[in-house]
């Protein structure tokens, strides 16, 4: 069953408070478009004082209270946090589903990651304090040096609607590791499970300012907070035409930022495989989170000589595939998040079914779903590198398939894309796969499988995919500035000048 969506306010310096405009977006199930509810509406004023309650955190106690105490007081309340998402689990799951329109199983698993997130950079947190003034070797024995790792100070976290919480998480946990406050402004087409973790950090006693959550417009709330003097950071995953803006503002204040855009990825199927297999990857790989996945393996190349053969089990398997509203049972595909994304994905089936393609599978509506923004799983042949569906990704379970004819040929078409996420090789050749990988231009590769995510594993891509990495060890390196430290050990005069005595 539903859960009743809840009513909640913008969450600032440990108190929920009314936008200062009073302004709030409505809630629309993608599954029924039925209004469910609605969230506020951030603007350049509440982003104001949002600012100022993170700058107080930062700097509360000379920084004793959270930048500068010590990991293990971070790591304490990372710990309480993963443990309410445990308890509130299944809520979450279908706050989630009704929000987004991702399978509850799928929503479900998404809540496991949001808590494994939080334990392992509450683990890195006390790690943190050991790893100070680590020693730098130096040529000269007058002087010894050392490193420390400290907090950049406030950074805003700006998050994508696919993986509400689990994305913003990505962000949250290591930059409060790092002992950074933190200012996050989530897609305003799903934002509930973000509030809902304001909640829990309100309910665990995490200190005022530290973590603020502002829901609203990107064009107001998100262009404020990439812009403001007073945020020292910005981390965003997004598309490449919303993070050249956010890297366009926060150039003018030389602002570090961090970047997780789009993609395009390819996966290579070679002709040694089993078939069957081959096909649930190749399929999990694009349709997986209703197709809405920055690294969907949405450029299939498969091999001349099985493509016949192979496609036709991708047409199988695809009608084997359960379209449902999410929460049914065994649901694997739910609707695409809104209509304005639904018309966006059925532009980009037309537009190739125009220039040549063929629609092999899938491309409309379901028949047996007269409501919500639910597409087939679709798949399309006889695609030529020029098109629009082969070059610009769709975000929707949309495939396009390709065959090659040799390694270098595969390795080719997959690395023609302004894009880098990710990429994928399906072969039993372990010597293939690793030649493949190494010459795959992306930041991310999958042999014999497309989309597993660790949390301990670097994220991110290279091209106009973004640049910087989330998760891992490379995820707490985000939020922390390294500082030299060198120190003269000698008890003689330097000597560079002579003495006036």
């Amino acid at each position: 069953m539903a859960i009743p969506m809840p009513t909640r306010q913008l969450f600032i310096d440990g108190e929920w408070r009314e936008p200062i405009l009073k302004n709030r977006i409505p809630i629309v199930n993608p599954a029924t478009e039925e209004v469910i509810g609605d969230i506020p509406a951030a603007t350049t004023e509440d982003v104001e004082v949002a600012v100022n309650a993170a700058r107080r955190a930062f700097s509360r106690n000379k920084g004793k209270d959270w930048a500068k105490a010590p990991g293990a007081v971070r790591a304490k309340y990372l710990r309480a946090i993963a443990a309410k998402v445990n308890e509130r689990k299944t809520d979450l799951a279908k706050l989630e589903a009704l929000d987004c329109g991702k399978p509850l199983d799928e929503a479900v698993w998404d809540m496991d990651d949001v808590a494994g997130c939080f334990e392992f950079y509450a683990d890195l947190a006390e790690g943190l304090d050991a790893k100070q003034k680590a020693p730098v070797s130096l040529p000269m024995e007058s002087f010894k040096s050392y490193v420390l790792k400290q907090p950049l100070g406030v950074v805003g976290l700006i998050t994508p609607w696919n993986y509400p919480l689990l994305m913003a998480v990505w962000k949250v946990a290591p930059s409060l590791a790092a002992g950074c406050t933190a200012i996050l402004k989530p897609s305003e087409l799903a934002s509930v499970t973000c509030l809902e973790l304001a909640d829990i950090c309100r309910e665990v006693g995490l200190p005022p300012g530290v973590l603020n959550v502002l829901t609203g417009l990107g064009s107001e709330a998100g262009a404020s907070l990439a812009s403001h003097p007073g945020v020292d950071k910005i981390a965003f995953t997004g598309s490449f035409a919303t993070g050249s803006k956010v890297m366009t503002a926060a150039a003018q204040l030389v602002k570090p930022v961090s970047m997780e855009l789009g993609g395009k990825s390819p996966l290579i199927v070679f002709d040694d495989v089993d078939l069957d297999k081959a096909a649930e990857w190749a399929l999990f790989g694009c349709f997986w989170t209703n197709g809405q996945i920055c690294s969907a393996t949405s450029r299939l190349l498969v091999h001349e000589s099985i493509a016949s053969e192979f496609i036709e089990k991708l047409v199988k398997w695809s009608k084997n595939i359960k379209i449902s509203d999410p929460m049914e049972e065994g649901c694997r595909l739910g609707p695409v998040v809104s209509q304005g994304q639904y018309e966006k994905i059925m532009k980009f089936i037309s537009a190739a079914k125009s220039e040549g393609a063929t629609i092999l599978h899938g491309g409309s509506r379901p028949e047996h779903l007269e409501k919500g923004f639910f597409i087939e799983p679709t798949i399309i042949t006889d695609v030529t590198t020029s098109m629009q569906i082969w070059r610009e990704e769709v975000f929707g379970p949309v495939l396009c398939v390709k065959t090659f004819a040799s390694e270098d040929e595969a390795i080719e078409l997959a690395n023609d894309s302004h894009y880098g996420l990710g990429a994928a090789v399906i072969s039993n050749d372990t010597e293939r796969c690793d030649r493949v990988s190494e010459a795959f231009e992306a930041g991310i590769v999958w042999i014999n499988c497309s989309q597993p995510c660790f949390t301990q594993a670097p994220w991110g891509g290279v091209k106009r995919s973004g640049f910087g990495r989330e998760l891992g060890e490379w995820g707490l390196d985000n939020y922390l500035n390294v500082k030299q430290v060198t120190l003269y050990t000698s008890n003689d005069p330097w000597g560079w000048y002579k003495s006036p005595n």
